[in-house]
C-alpha cells in the first residue's frame, strides 16, 4: 500500500519542481510516502523494534534477561549497548545473546566497588545498506546488600488504637521485606499492612497482636533479620487520651500509573474518626476504584495519573479535638510523542524537516540520531521549533533511518522515520535549455541575496522555462536549492543567510524535456552586520512599595564595543503610553507608580553602533496599600423601627489600591459624644444593622478595607428608625391631598401623606402627560412633599397622578390635571383644584454655580474636572442631596454638540476623549428643584497619543534627469494624535520580505517629500511610510510599487496604484517604466509652434504701435515722473479720479489676496516677503519703452524662473495667490507677463534720470534681476490664462532642446479643465518647501492709473482699444481650436 501511494504521489512532487514550487521540501517533507515522478521508485522498507528492554531490578546472583526484537526484511543484526560503548558478547560467559535478540546475564555481580552489570543498556539494530535504529534505554538496578537503617522497637498499646513497627530499609530492598510474629510469619490483612519504607501498621490492635516481632529481607542468600521488638496490649483507658499523630503524611513524588500511599496513622481516645481533603475539597472515598482508605486511616492512590498531583489533607477528629496533617502528591510523566517522524522522498539539494512533538513531565528533552549515531546541530543539521530537526541541502550520505530519542527523569521513548534521496529520472528527448545569462546579485544585505538573470540563449523568450538556484558556503559541497515561484520568472530572493560569508550561487533552466546547462558559478559576499548588543540577562524585576519597583538586569553577553548606557521602558499592563529612562548602571528604581498596578518592563543596550536588542518583558505588580478613596453613593433604608439596611458602591476603580477584603462600618446615635459602633462586614456591598432604638436618628459610614488596612470613610449620613413597627405586607393608601400650580413651562407639585399612617411609604411616585399621566414617571423620597415638573409645553393640559409605594408595590392614584399657562401670561394667579387644604409653595431661587473649576490632564482620553462650591460649609463636605452637572465639548468641528455627565462629588473624571484636543468644560449645582446658571468654563488640552493612521496620499516620481533618484511624496496621517516629528521610509524591492530587511531612509520634522538616490533601473521597488510624533511610531502605509526608469531619465512616473480617480496629465501619458510619451503626433505640435510663432509676431507689432503712439507724450511724461516728489504718485488717491477699464478681468479662478493684510491661516504655507526697495528701478525715456521691452522680452527665455518675483515684486499691490498643481509632470513652464510695463518711480532721484543711457538702465535692470534671483529665489508659478483678456501675457514657446533644471522650482501649468483649486506642497529635495505663494502682477490701482494716463497724454480712443483686443481675441480662440483638436 505503501508502494501504491508513493507511486501515486510521485508525479504531484514531479510537477511542483518542474512548476517551480516555492518549497518543494516542505512539500515532500509535509507527506509520508510520497516519491517524485521520474525517479528510480524505491519504496520505504519497515524497520522497527517489537519488543524493546524495560527498567529492571535484580539482585545480587540473580540471572536477568533484557527483553529485545526487532523486524525488518531481511533480518536485522542485534547488538547491544551499556553506557553507550558496545558489549563484546562473543567472549562474554556471563552475558550472552538469546536468538530473538534479548540479553541474558547470569549470576549478577554486585558488591561495594565492583558493578558491572548495574547501568543503562540500549539494544541496536542494524541492516546491511538499509540503516540502523537503536531502542530506548533501559536501566538495571542491582539491590544492595542488605541492611537496616531503623529497627523495630519494643511498645506498647491500648487495646483499639494503632501501633507502627519501624523496619527502615534502602527502597531497591523493600520487595524484599516480610515481618514475623513470634518467629512466625505474620500475615498481612485489613488491619495491618506494611508502608513503602517497610514499617508495619497495625490498627486496632486486639490482645492477639501482642508479641514478639522482627523483620526479615530476603533478597538472595540467607535472610537477614532485624532485632526483635516486643509489642505489649493495654486494656482501654478510662479517661480520654489526646490525640497524637503517629505517623503523618510526608511529600511523594511518582510516576504516573504507579500507586502512593499516604500514612495518618493517630493515637487517641475515644477512637477517632479520619477523613481526607485533596486541594480542599473532601475526597469520596467510597464509590472511587483508585482511592483505598487502608488500616488505621492511612491513604492509599492506585494507577497514578496527573490529575491526581495535589495537596493531601489528614483530618482527625474524636468529638473532643481534631488534629490536621497535609502533604503533596507531585506526579510525573515520562515522555510520550503527541507526533512521531515520519518517512521523507527527497532529492539532492533540497531542504526537509523530521517533525517531533512529544509531551512529558518534567518536559523531556530531544536529541536526534541518524543510522544509530548522534546528529550534531551545524549549520546544515539544526534543531527548528524546539524538538524538529531540519536538514539543509541533502547530499546522497543523508540517507538512512533518523530517530527522535525524548528522555526525562522518569523514562525515555524513541520514534524514527527513514529518508530516501531519489535520482534524478534521465531527460526525455529533445533540447535541453542552455545556461541562463548574466547572473548577477541585484541587492545584497546582511542575510539575503537577491539574484536576477537573463533567459539562456537557446530560449531567448523563456517564457515556460522554470529555474533552479544552487547555492551554497565557498568551501562547503552541500548545496541548497531555491525554486523560482512561477513559469517565466527570472529573480529569486535568497533568505537566512549569514553577515560577511561568501556564498556561491548558479542556476539550472528546465523545460519540458529536463534540466539544462549550469550557468557560471557566482561569488557574492553578504554585507558586514552591525554588532548591536543583545538582550540584557536575567532582568527581573520587584515591588519596593506601592509607588515602586527596581529593575535589575547584567551585561549583554553579546555586542562589539563598549556597552554606553541603557534604556529603561516601561508602562502600566493594559496601556499603549510606554514611557523610558536613562539608565548608566545594572539597576533602576521607578517611584511614583499606581498602586496595585501591574507594570511591564525590558531594557535595551546601546553601544557605538546603536540601541541593541530588547529584552523579553517583564511583568510586575506594585504592592498593595490601603484604599484611596471612599466607597461610594452611601444611602439607608430604614427597615423598621430597630433597623436600618446600608447600601454603597465600592471606592472608584483605580483607587482601590488592592484586593477589598470588606468594608467596616462604622455608626452611632446622631446626637453629640455618643459612642460609635463598629461592624466589618465581607465584600457584600450591603449590610442590615439591627438591635437600634426606636424613633431614633442615627449617623452612618462605610470605609473600605484592604490587607494593609483601612481606606478613608465616608461622610456622615443619617436616618431615624421609625417610632413604630410599620406594616409592609401591603401598599400605602392613597395620599390624602394633591395640589398643582402652573406656570408657562412647568408645574409646581405638592401633596400631603396618606391619612393611614401604620402602613410604611418609601416615596411617592409621580406621572404626568398631555391627556394621559402615563408619558412620564418621576419618583422622590418618602420624605419629600413638593416637586417642580419642568420642561413642559405652554398652554398645554396635563394629567397628573401621584401614587405612594413601598417595597410590595405601589398604592392608590390620586389624579389631576392643569392647564400650563400661555407665554404671554405673566400673572401669578394659582390654580386650586379638589377640596385640599392650601400649601403654600415657595418659588424656588436658583442657585451659586461652582467656582474655581480646573481641567488636569491624566492622559491622551483623560481629564479630571475638580471645582469649588462656596454653597458649601468651609471644610467642603456635601451633607445634602445636591448634585453636579459636568458638560464638556471641543470646537473641532465647530459643530460638536455638549456631553453631560452627573456627580455628587466636587471632582469628575472624564474619559473617551480625543488625544492632543483642546475641550472646554462647565458645570452646575442641582438640589432638589433649585438650580445654578453653568460655572464659568475651564480648558484643557489632552496629551498627544502616536499616530493612530498611516501617511495618506503616498506618491513616487522620478527625478527627471536622474533615473536612479526617485521622489517620494505624502501627506499627513488623518489621525496624527500630536505634532509629527518625523516619518520613516520604508522600501524593498520584495513586497513580502519582513519588514527588518526592507531599507530604512529617515525624514526628520514634518516635512512630506524626500529623495532617494542609486536605485537599479528597471527594478520594481516598494514603498511603506510610517509617521511619528513625540510619542511613538505609528501604523506604516499600504505598499506602494514604482518601477524605475530601464535607461533614460523620464519627466516623471506615478505608482502603479494610483487609484480610479487619477487621470492622465494633458501634456504626456506614463509609459510603463516611467517615461511619458506625448498624446500629439509630430504634425500637430508643429502646428501649434508655428500658430504661437504667428500670434507673437502680431501681440509684438501691436505693442510697438502702442509705444510709438506713447513718444509725444514724452515731455509730459516726465514732467509727471518728477511729481512723484511731491507725493503725485501715491498709492492713495480721491474719490475724483477717473477709473480707467478694468482691464484685469475674469480671474475668477484665482485666489488673489493681497500679502499685506492676508491673514496665514496655516502655519505651513508662509508667505515669502517681496523687498520694495531693491526692486524699484529708474524710469528711462519714453523712447526706449519698446527697446526696453524688446530686450525684457528676449532676456525671459535666458533667466531663472524665480526672476519672474523679481518683476512681479515691483508692482504697488501685489496679490498673493495659492496655485493648485495638477498631475503633470514637470515640464517647461509658459511665462506669462503683462504688455504694459508702467509703474511708479520711488524716490526724488528719479527726477534727475532723464539723461540716463538706455543701455545702463537696462543693465542695471537685469542685474538687479539676477542678484534677487541669487538672493531670494522666490518660488513663482505660472498661470496659463483660459481667455485673451484674462492676462496680458504671450505664451512663450520653450526651448526645443531646453532641459528640466531640477534644483529650481516648477510648477505645470493649469489646464483649464480645474474647476477646484487645492494647494500643494512641493519642495526641492532635502528639505521642506511650503506651498508656494504664486505673485502676480496686478493692475495699480484706480488713482494710479488714472494718473498714469492723464501724464501719458495717451490717445487711445475707446474703439480703436476695443478693436484691438477683439483682434485678439480672436486669434487666440483659432489657437485654443487648433489645441482641442
Amino acid at each position: 500500500m505503501a508502494a501504491r501511494g508513493a507511486r501515486r504521489l510521485l508525479g504531484s512532487l514531479w510537477i511542483a519542481l518542474f512548476l517551480g514550487q516555492p518549497d518543494p521540501a516542505a512539500a515532500a517533507a509535509r507527506s509520508s510516502s510520497q516519491s517524485p515522478a521520474g525517479s528510480t521508485v524505491r519504496t520505504f522498507t519497515p524497520f522497527y523494534f517489537l519488543v524493546e528492554p524495560v527498567d529492571t531490578l535484580s539482585v545480587r546472583g540473580a540471572f536477568v534477561i533484557l527483553n529485545c526484537s526487532a523486524y525488518c526484511e531481511p533480518s536485522p543484526k542485534i547488538e547491544w549497548k551499556k553506557d553507550g560503548t558496545f558489549l563484546n558478547l562473543v567472549s562474554d560467559d556471563r552475558r550472552q545473546l538469546l536468538p530473538d535478540g534479548s540479553l541474558l546475564i547470569n549470576g549478577v555481580v554486585h558488591s561495594k566497588h565492583n558493578k558491572p552489570d548495574e547501568g543503562y543498556y540500549q539494544c541496536v539494530a542494524t541492516v546491511e545498506s538499509l540503516g540502523t535504529i537503536v531502542s530506548r534505554t533501559a536501566k538495571l538496578t542491582v539491590a544492595g546488600l542488605p541492611r537496616f537503617t531503623s529497627q523495630p522497637e519494643s511498645t506498647s498499646v491500648y487495646r483499639g488504637n494503632s501501633v507502627i513497627l519501624n523496619c527502615e530499609v534502602n527502597a531497591d530492598l523493600v520487595p524484599f521485606v516480610r515481618w514475623e510474629q513470634d518467629r512466625q510469619p505474620f500475615f498481612l490483612d485489613d488491619r495491618v499492612f506494611t508502608l513503602p519504607s517497610g514499617a508495619l501498621i497495625i490498627s486496632n490492635v486486639t490482645d492477639g497482636d501482642g508479641g514478639l516481632y522482627r523483620c526479615v529481607i530476603e533478597s538472595g542468600g540467607s535472610p537477614k533479620y532485624s532485632d526483635e521488638a516486643e509489642l505489649k496490649v493495654l486494656p482501654d483507658p478510662e479517661v480520654p487520651l489526646n490525640l497524637v499523630f503517629l505517623r503523618q503524611p510526608s511529600p511523594l513524588t511518582k510516576v504516573t500509573g504507579q500507586s502512593a500511599v499516604f500514612p495518618c496513622v493517630t493515637s487517641g481516645f475515644p477512637t477517632p474518626v479520619i477523613k481526607w481533603m485533596r486541594n480542599e475539597e473532601e475526597l469520596t472515598i467510597e464509590d472511587s476504584e483508585r482511592f483505598l482508605l487502608l488500616a488505621g486511616g492511612s491513604l492509599e492512590i492506585s494507577d497514578i495519573t496527573e490529575d491526581d498531583a495535589g495537596t493531601y489533607a489528614c483530618i482527625v477528629d474524636n468529638g473532643n479535638e481534631t488534629i490536621e496533617a497535609q502533604a503533596d502528591l507531585t506526579v510525573q510523566a515520562p515522555p510520550e510523542f503527541l507526533k512521531q517522524p515520519a518517512n521523507i522522498y527527497a532529492h539532492e539539494s533540497m531542504d526537509i524537516v523530521f517533525e517531533c512533538e512529544v509531551t512529558g513531565k518534567p518536559t523531556p528533552t530531544v536529541k536526534w540520531i541518524k543510522n544509530g549515531d548522534m546528529v550534531i546541530p551545524s549549520d546544515y543539521f539544526k534543531i527548528v521549533k524546539e524538538h524538529n530537526l531540519q536538514v539543509l541541502g541533502l547530499v546522497k550520505s543523508d540517507e538512512g533511518f533518523y530517530q527522535c530519542i525524548a528522555e526525562n527523569d522518569v523514562g525515555n521513548a524513541q520514534a524514527g522515520a527513514q529518508l530516501i534521496i531519489l535520482e534524478h529520472a534521465p531527460a526525455t528527448t529533445g533540447p535541453l535549455p542552455s545556461a541562463p545569462r548574466d547572473v548577477v546579485a541585484s541587492l545584497v544585505s546582511t542575510r539575503f541575496i537577491k539574484l536576477t538573470w537573463r533567459t539562456p540563449a537557446s530560449d531567448p523568450h523563456g517564457d515556460n522555462l522554470t529555474y533552479t538556484v544552487f547555492y551554497t558556503k565557498e568551501g562547503i559541497n552541500r548545496e541548497r536549492v531555491e525554486n523560482t515561484s512561477r513559469p517565466g520568472e527570472m529573480q529569486v530572493t535568497i533568505q537566512n543567510l549569514m553577515p560577511e560569508t561568501v556564498y556561491v550561487f548558479r542556476v539550472v533552466a528546465q523545460n519540458r524535456h529536463g534540466p539544462g546547462e549550469s550557468s557560471i558559478p557566482l561569488k557574492v559576499a553578504t554585507q558586514p552586520e552591525v554588532q548591536l548588543p543583545g538582550p540584557a540577562p536575567n532582568i527581573r524585576a520587584y515591588a519596593n512599595s506601592p509607588t515602586s519597583i527596581t529593575v535589575t538586569w547584567d551585561t549583554p553577553l553579546s555586542g562589539n564595543g563598549e556597552i554606553q548606557n541603557y534604556k529603561l521602558y516601561y508602562m502600566e499592563k493594559g496601556t499603549d503610553n510606554e514611557q523610558d529612562v536613562d539608565v548608566g548602571g545594572h539597576s533602576y528604581t521607578i517611584n511614583g507608580l499606581k498602586k496595585y498596578t501591574e507594570y511591564s518592563f525590558r531594557v535595551v543596550a546601546y553601544n557605538k553602533h546603536g540601541p541593541g536588542v530588547s529584552t523579553q518583558d517583564v511583568v510586575v505588580q506594585t504592592l498593595s496599600d490601603v484604599p484611596s478613596a471612599a466607597p461610594q453613593n452611601l444611602s439607608l433604608e430604614v427597615r423598621n423601627s430597630k433597623s436600618i439596611i446600608i447600601h454603597w458602591q465600592p471606592p472608584p476603580a483605580g483607587t482601590h489600591n488592592g484586593q477589598i477584603t470588606g468594608y467596616k462600618i462604622r455608626y452611632r446615635k446622631a446626637s453629640r459624644k455618643s459612642e460609635v459602633t463598629e461592624s466589618i462586614g465581607g465584600t457584600q456591598l450591603f449590610q442590615l444593622i439591627e438591635g437600634l432604638e426606636r424613633g431614633t436618628e442615627y449617623s452612618f459610614r462605610v470605609a473600605a478595607l484592604t490587607s494593609n488596612g483601612t481606606g478613608p470613610a465616608t461622610d456622615w449620613i443619617s436616618a431615624e428608625t421609625f417610632e413604630s413597627d410599620l406594616d409592609e405586607t401591603r401598599v400605602p393608601e392613597v395620599p390624602s391631598s394633591l395640589h398643582v400650580r402652573p406656570l408657562v413651562t412647568s408645574i409646581v407639585v405638592s401633596w400631603t401623606p396618606p391619612e393611614n399612617q401604620n402602613i410604611v411609604v418609601r416615596g411617592y411616585a409621580i406621572g404626568y402627560g398631555i391627556g394621559s399621566p402615563h408619558a412620564q414617571t418621576i419618583k422622590v423620597d418618602y420624605k419629600q412633599r413638593y416637586y417642580t415638573i419642568e420642561n413642559l409645553d405652554p398652554s398645554s393640559h396635563y394629567v397628573i397622578t401621584l401614587k405612594a409605594f413601598n417595597n410590595v408595590g405601589e398604592g392608590i392614584p390620586l389624579y389631576e390635571s392643569a392647564v400650563t399657562r400661555p407665554h404671554t401670561d405673566t400673572s401669578e394667579v394659582d390654580l386650586f383644584v379638589i377640596n385640599a387644604p392650601y400649601t403654600p409653595v415657595p418659588d424656588p431661587s436658583p442657585m451659586m454655580p461652582p467656582v474655581g473649576v480646573q481641567a488636569s490632564i491624566l492622559s491622551h482620553d483623560t481629564i479630571r474636572i475638580t471645582w469649588a462650591d462656596n454653597s458649601l460649609p468651609k471644610n467642603q463636605k456635601i451633607t445634602d442631596a445636591r448634585y453636579y452637572t459636568v458638560r464638556w465639548k471641543t470646537n473641532i468641528p465647530a459643530n460638536t454638540k455638549y456631553k453631560t455627565a452627573n456627580t455628587t462629588t466636587l471632582s469628575y473624571l472624564v474619559t473617551s476623549l480625543k488625544p492632543n484636543t483642546l475641550y472646554e468644560f462647565s458645570v452646575m449645582v442641582t438640589k432638589g428643584r433649585r438650580s445654578s446658571t453653568w460655572s464659568m468654563t475651564a480648558h484643557g488640552t489632552t496629551f498627544e497619543l502616536v499616530p493612530t493612521s498611516p501617511p495618506k496620499d503616498v506618491t513616487v516620481v522620478s527625478k527627471e534627469g536622474k533615473p536612479r533618484t526617485i521622489i517620494v511624496n505624502w501627506q499627513p496621517p488623518s489621525e496624527a494624535n500630536g505634532k509629527i516629528t518625523g516619518y520613516i521610509i520604508y522600501y524593498s524591492t520584495d513586497v513580502n520580505a519582513e519588514i527588518h530587511d526592507w531599507v530604512i531612509e529617515p525624514v526628520v520634522g514634518n516635512r512630506l517629500t524626500h529623495q532617494i538616490q542609486e536605485l537599479t533601473l528597471d527594478t520594481p521597488y516598494y514603498f511603506k511610510i510610517q509617521a511619528r510624533n513625540s510619542k511613538g511610531m505609528g501604523p506604516m502605509s499600504e505598499a506602494v510599487q514604482f518601477r524605475t526608469p530601464k535607461g533614460s531619465a523620464g519627466k516623471g512616473s506615478r505608482p502603479l496604484d494610483i487609484g480610479p480617480d487619477y487621470k492622465p496629465p494633458m501634456s504626456g501619458s506614463n509609459s510603463p517604466h516611467g517615461s511619458p510619451t506625448s498624446p500629439l503626433d509630430s504634425n500637430m505640435l508643429l502646428v501649434i509652434i508655428v500658430s504661437v510663432g504667428v500670434i507673437t509676431i502680431v501681440i509684438v507689432v501691436i505693442v510697438a504701435v502702442f509705444c510709438t503712439r506713447r513718444t509725444t507724450s514724452h515731455q509730459k511724461k516726465k514732467r509727471a515722473a518728477c511729481k512723484s516728489v511731491n507725493g503725485s504718485h501715491k498709492y492713495k488717491g480721491n474719490s475724483k479720479d477717473v477709473k480707467p477699464p478694468d482691464l484685469w478681468i475674469h480671474h475668477e479662478r484665482l485666489e488673489l489676496k493681497p500679502i499685506d493684510k492676508s491673514p496665514d491661516p496655516n502655519p505651513i504655507m508662509t508667505d515669502t516677503p517681496i523687498p520694495r526697495n531693491s526692486q524699484d528701478i529708474t524710469p528711462v525715456d519714453n523712447s526706449m519703452d519698446s527697446n526696453i521691452h524688446q530686450r525684457r522680452n528676449s532676456y525671459r527665455g535666458h533667466e531663472s524662473e524665480d526672476s519672474m518675483s523679481t518683476l512681479a515684486g515691483r508692482r504697488g499691490m501685489r496679490p498673493k495667490m495659492m496655485m493648485p498643481f495638477d498631475s503633470q509632470p514637470p515640464q517647461q513652464s509658459v511665462r506669462n507677463t503683462p504688455s504694459t510695463d508702467t509703474m511708479p518711480a520711488s524716490s526724488s532721484q528719479t527726477c534727475c534720470a532723464d539723461h540716463q543711457d538706455p543701455e545702463s538702465a537696462t543693465a542695471s535692470y537685469l542685474a538687479n534681476a539676477q542678484e534677487e534671483d541669487s538672493g531670494q529665489s522666490l518660488p513663482t508659478a505660472h498661470v496659463r490664462p483660459s481667455h485673451p483678456l484674462k492676462s496680458f501675457a504671450v505664451p512663450a514657446v520653450p526651448p526645443t532642446g531646453s532641459t528640466y533644471d531640477p534644483a529650481l522650482p516648477s510648477t505645470p501649468l493649469l489646464t483649464q479643465q480645474v474647476h477646484s483649486v487645492k494647494t500643494a506642497s512641493i519642495g526641492t529635495l532635502g528639505r521642506t518647501r511650503p506651498p508656494m505663494p504664486v505673485v502676480v502682477p496686478s493692475a495699480p490701482d484706480v488713482q494710479e492709473t488714472t494718473r498714469m494716463l492723464e501724464d501719458s497724454e495717451s490717445n487711445y480712443e475707446p474703439d480703436e482699444l476695443t478693436k484691438e483686443m477683439a483682434h485678439l481675441e480672436g486669434l487666440m480662440k483659432d489657437l485654443n481650436a487648433i489645441t482641442t483638436a
